[in-house]
């Protein structure tokens, strides 16, 4: 009989297995959070209008920084994990010279928008709010489209957010400094079946 050693997937294991499956196939988006492997699913056209509506408000707001959609970002303690947000604000020129996996030193705000799939709930309602605040990113915007709800957590402390504020679909919202903006979010109503 044989004893099978657990094995821990490292970063660069990891990162090297992402840039494989994204040749092996273009739809196949890999994230590594919480020391789970996982899928991100690919978005429909509703999520992609509700992520261009915001970087029109980003941009609008200040032309200095962009909203970059899908960026791979390092996050957790210790940057031991990858995520590939919806939208990551930063500073215009915060990724240049980096990889396909990036420091989230500059990023002011992650943005997920909801997929209809299954580990949604755990990913981006739990996992990734823990993992963005361990990282320090200062805002974390969750539109849920499930719930219509608009989900601002800000205040990392390092485990968590401190301060989480939710309004439903049709509400103004403030994404908190570093971010300022004012959102009004009327329009989502638009962009969920």
């Amino acid at each position: 009989m044989s004893v099978v050693e657990d094995r821990v997937l490292t970063q660069d294991v990891f990162e090297e297995l992402a840039r494989s499956a994204i040749r092996a196939e273009e739809a196949l988006r890999l994230e590594f959070v919480n020391g789970k492997l996982g899928v991100k699913a690919v978005p429909d056209g509703d999520h992609g209008r509700i992520v261009a509506w915001l970087t029109q408000i980003c941009m609008q707001s200040d032309p200095s920084r962009w909203l970059f959609g899908e960026q791979g970002i390092r996050i957790e303690s210790y940057r031991k994990g990858n995520a590939r947000p919806d939208a990551s604000l930063a500073p215009i020129d915060a990724f240049v010279g980096h990889g396909e996996w990036a420091s989230p030193d500059d990023v002011l705000m992650v943005v997920e928008v909801t997929s209809y799939d299954e580990d949604t709930d755990r990913r981006v309602r739990v996992e990734k709010p823990r993992a963005y605040a361990e990282t320090g990113i200062p805002v974390y915007l969750l539109i849920d489209r499930d719930s219509c709800e608009v989900k601002v957590h800000s205040e990392p402390d390092g485990v968590r957010y401190e301060q989480v504020v939710t309004v439903p679909y049709g509400k103004t919202v403030t994404l908190p400094g570093p971010v300022g903006i004012e959102l009004d979010t009327e329009p989502l109503k638009n962009w969920t079946r």
